[in-house]
């Protein structure tokens, strides 16, 4: 059994998570990474997908996390997400629409920002929906 990482994950509205746990893997922009304790310092940012935390060789909780950023120390890792949710309170159906409305969204663009808006929202929707189904 190895030493636990302190673990935080942070949104805009509150405190979601504040836990001891033996590893956390984190969907970083370049690919999952996990985190131990004694992980060389590393900041990253996120993209749209699921945090696991683990007890033991087990997976612990399933958050999903829509993008933010990531801060590894060798005895904590903080997760400041844009959105964060537990894959549980996920509604298949608002999943759903989030993504009708971001398909919408990219074919109505008008200009590169609301393109580049429009497909940023169309990633998360795919991640929030792939996630509610694993």
């Amino acid at each position: 059994m190895a030493d636990p990482i302190s673990f935080e994950l942070v949104s805009p509205e509150k405190l979601l998570l504040s836990e001891e746990v033996e590893m956390v893997v984190v969907p970083g922009a370049e690919g999952d990474f996990g985190v131990l304790t004694g992980h060389a310092p590393l900041i990253s940012a996120l993209r749209p997908g699921v945090i696991n935390t683990y007890a033991g060789t087990t997976i612990d909780k399933r958050i999903f996390v829509a993008g933010g950023f990531a801060e590894v120390t060798a005895e904590r890792c903080t997760v400041l997400a844009e959105e964060a949710m537990p894959i549980d309170d996920i509604d298949r159906a608002e999943a759903e629409a989030r993504l009708a409305a971001a398909r919408e969204a990219v074919s109505e663009a008008s200009s590169d920002a609301a393109r580049d808006s429009a497909r940023m929202e169309l990633a998360v929707a795919e991640a929030m929906l792939a996630a509610s189904a694993a």
